[in-house]
């Protein structure tokens, strides 16, 4: 039997007695159902939630940790961990940092989940880092083989089909990569015309082999201006090698349980799973033939060259060719990397900037409304059946009012989410924004491309665009606020 977890209030893991989930704890009443899971699978499961991340200030506080920051009103975790249930992966293992945010996360599992999941809550301490935080719980690592993926991830993209092709390569590692998301505001009409979508200035790259099964290069994070280096060593190795540029480590890998508890014994500064952990073990599946070398790049000829990242960005791909062909012998049998390409037509992304905040909330009540979990009106939108409008008021397509708010006369929302409770005056225009709960909003203000956290409140004819408000701010009358980010101090 699995141990309860060990965070204040002792929290169960969820096939214990329960209450009966609330209806103000990611539930509605057009909520679809699940489909029928496939058989299920003896993986070992960690999602790693995060606890209070800088990185998503003011988004988040003591009372409102990362893994419950609700995208289209609900806990942006249980979208993982929907998905982890339809992949029929129900043995979880959830990290959090900090014992008052694993308090916060383990109460609202244990209502949610009840008789869904087998989940263990586990608090580690702070800044450990996604290697630091899976050494932490090690010890509690007992299957063949080890499902890791982050708590911040909303994909359509099935964990099963990632175990499924690690079990089927024998791999140590099998990774998740999924077209690199376009940022920014989905359309120009949304910010006047003036904003486009954002070209990322880091890459990642990677190096495939022909069949795109194994992963045998990986640099992430680099400079858009910046030339790709590959060892030349490698190159001639391996015989071929396919460059991308395109493609994101989506933090979701199935690891070998053996080699990970090695390289996380034995590499005890390694922090990043990402950064560290993974690289090593890409070079690690080479032989020895691969030591040493300068790091100089070749060309298709196998020359001496550089290549310009901004060239692999305009083509995607970039092929490199050494004399020989691929050669799988190359690859150490007990440690190889491989990779589970998803299709273009999939949709991840990862909660882990203020934009990309913003861009998954638009995107699930927009173009991947399917990840909702909600089933829309003929309008495309949905309207809670107890919240009010007021004459000559309009909720537009990819819109979502939650239960119990309320709106005056002649207001107007677009490509919004508004959450529960929430009291809107009159003459208010809401576009391209996230209202939480229990906000207040007096007559006459407009919001455009901003957050706005829980309990705020703007006094009438505040003027927001592009701004993040925290929790419990109150915005003066008549004040106007562009690209500000504003929070009790």
């Amino acid at each position: 039997a699995r141990r309860p977890c060990q965070i204040p209030l002792d929290i169960q893991h969820l096939r214990a007695s329960s209450p009966p989930p609330s209806s103000d704890k990611h539930q509605n009443p057009r909520r679809r159902s699940p489909p029928s899971p496939p058989p299920e699978m003896d993986f070992q499961v960690v999602v790693l939630a995060g606890g209070t991340s800088e990185s998503l200030s003011p988004l988040i506080s003591k009372d409102v940790p990362k893994a419950l920051l609700p995208v289209a009103n609900r806990p942006v975790l249980s979208y993982v961990l929907d998905l982890l249930e339809a992949s029929n992966l129900k043995d979880l293992i959830v990290v959090v940092e900090g014992q008052e945010a694993a308090r916060l996360v383990g109460a609202w599992v244990s209502s949610a989940y009840v008789d869904r999941l087998s989940v263990e809550v586990v608090a580690v301490p702070e800044d450990l880092g996604t290697a630091g935080a899976l050494r932490a719980i090690s010890k509690r690592l007992t299957a063949s083989d080890i499902l890791v993926i982050s708590g911040d991830l909303v994909t359509d993209v099935l964990p099963g089909a990632v175990a499924a092709t690690h079990r089927r390569n024998g791999a140590a590692v099998t990774a998740l990569l999924c077209s690199v998301p376009v940022s920014g505001p989905s359309d120009a009409a949304s910010s006047g015309g003036k904003d486009k979508a954002k070209k990322p200035n880091r890459l990642n790259i990677v190096g495939l082999d022909p069949t795109k099964q194994f992963l045998l290069h990986i640099v992430s994070g680099t400079d858009v201006e910046k030339d790709v280096r590959v060892n030349k060593r490698k190159i001639r190795a391996v015989g071929q090698m396919e460059i991308r540029s395109d493609l994101m480590d989506a933090h979701l890998y199935a690891f070998k349980r053996t080699i990970l508890q090695e390289v996380l014994e034995q590499k005890e500064a390694y922090r990043s799973i990402r950064l560290e952990v993974l690289p090593y073990l890409v070079r690690s599946q080479l032989r020895s033939a691969l030591s040493g070398g300068n790091g100089a790049t070749v060309d298709e000829t196998g020359n001496s060259a550089i290549t310009s990242i901004g060239n692999l960005q305009c083509l995607s791909q970039h092929r490199i060719i050494a004399p020989s062909a691929f050669n799988h012998g190359t690859l150490s049998s007990g440690h190889r990397c491989c990779v589970y390409i998803a299709s273009k037509s999939k949709y991840c992304h990862r909660l882990n900037s203020i934009q990309a905040y913003c861009d998954i909330n638009r995107d699930v009540v927009g173009e991947v409304s399917h990840l909702s979990g909600y089933s829309f009106s003929a309008h495309n939108n949905i309207i809670h059946p107890s919240s009010v409008l007021g004459s000559k008021t309009t909720v537009g397509p990819h819109c979502i009012l939650a239960e119990g708010s309320q709106l005056g006369d002649k207001c107007s929302v677009k490509r919004s989410v508004i959450g529960r409770h929430c009291r809107i005056g009159s003459n208010v225009k809401i576009v391209n924004s996230v209202v939480m709960n229990h906000v207040v909003i007096e007559d006459g203000c407009h919001l455009q491309g901003s957050v706005v956290c829980n309990n705020v409140q703007l006094q009438e004819r505040a003027v927001l665009k592009d701004c993040q408000v925290g929790a419990g701010y109150t915005v003066t009358a008549g004040s106007e606020h562009k690209s500000e980010s504003l929070a009790r101090k």
